[in-house]
């Protein structure tokens, strides 16, 4: 099955998965952030085909997310090391981490981010202009300078909330106020109300 190219698409998400929605880039990218640099701790991080890990470090390379630095001249040996444009990617892969833990009891999760102190963190997304967070903000896309004619569709108002509406009144009754109100930005912050 031939993959199609999202890159024309005219949204962001896609244009990000371009570059990094082959699950095998971020768990590389986790482990580059992580401080591992070396093709053999990736390898064995992660258990990935020494062939299938070569093309994803040249193609990390290539995009600007990894930078390839010799450390040894005999035998002629490279690392890999992440670039400022792959750091911008930790508040995803926090995120990430944060989602996939979202249903596991604390006592049986394997990894825990904490701050300084030891103190568990639960992280949520806030505005860096006003500190909220996206719930409070009540955030929502809407259509930018250069979006298309279908991206405008797409991100109209009227239309996003007769959708919202529609899918938060699936399996309850359809004027239900608790499905209107739930339905703001289910998109963006799975838990309203929630810091």
């Amino acid at each position: 099955m031939q993959r199609n190219a999202f890159d024309t698409m005219g949204c962001p998400i896609a244009s990000a998965l371009e570059q990094v929605g082959e699950w095998w880039t971020l768990l590389i990218l986790r482990d580059a952030l992580d401080g591992f640099t070396r093709f053999d701790e990736f390898e064995h991080n992660l258990g990935i085909a020494p062939n299938m890990l070569t093309r994803r470090l040249k193609s990390l390379v290539e995009s600007g997310l990894l930078e390839r630095r010799r450390y040894s001249d005999r035998p002629p040996r490279f690392e890999y090391v992440a670039t400022e444009r792959s750091r911008e990617l930790s508040s995803v892969i926090v995120a990430l981490y944060a989602w996939g833990n979202e249903h596991i009891e604390h006592e049986d999760r394997e990894v825990v981010l904490v701050d300084a102190d030891g103190e568990t963190i639960d992280p949520v997304f806030v505005d860096r202009r006003t500190g909220r967070t996206l719930a409070e903000s009540k955030a929502h896309f809407v259509a930018g300078p250069a979006a298309s004619d279908m991206m405008r569709e797409r991100q109209d108002p009227d239309k996003r909330r007769s959708r919202r509406s529609r899918a938060a009144s699936v399996g309850r009754e359809p004027n239900s106020q608790q499905a209107q109100h739930r339905s703001h930005d289910v998109a963006l912050h799975p838990h309203p109300g929630r810091t």
